[in-house]
């Protein structure tokens, strides 16, 4: 069993950044695929970046240029940089390990953070 706590959300005007960070615990995530999902009251929890054991990066299309997904396995951390913040970015972001399926869908993992706020005001 995996362990996740999100945290570095807040509140920042358009145009600013972001760094969330996402601790793991329980067991090691360094050999494990692990997302940020990001949702909105009333929609569907929408996929960001995810980066797998290798480091490869995986990013949605709404994100890719401003958010870079990385990992300190040393002390068992994903992060997520999110620079040129955007309105439409506001969202509780959620961590998760992956487990099977697709990288880019929800469903696919299986460990999740309880999220941290992020607010983008104008």
């Amino acid at each position: 069993q995996v362990q996740l706590v999100e945290s570095g959300g807040g509140l920042v005007q358009a145009g600013g950044s972001l760094r969330l960070s996402c601790a793991a615990s329980g067991r090691t995530v360094s050999r494990y695929t692990v997302g940020w999902f990001r949702q909105v009251p009333g929609k569907e929890r929408e996929f960001v970046a995810a980066i797998d054991w290798s480091e490869n990066t995986y990013y949605a299309d709404s994100v890719k240029g401003r958010f870079t997904i990385s990992r300190d396995n040393a002390i068992n951390t994903v992060f997520l940089q999110m620079n040129s913040l955007k309105r439409e970015d506001t969202a509780v972001y959620h961590c998760a390990v992956f487990g099977s399926g697709s990288y880019y869908s929800a469903s696919s993992y299986v460990y999740w953070g309880q999220g941290t706020q992020v607010t983008v005001s104008s």
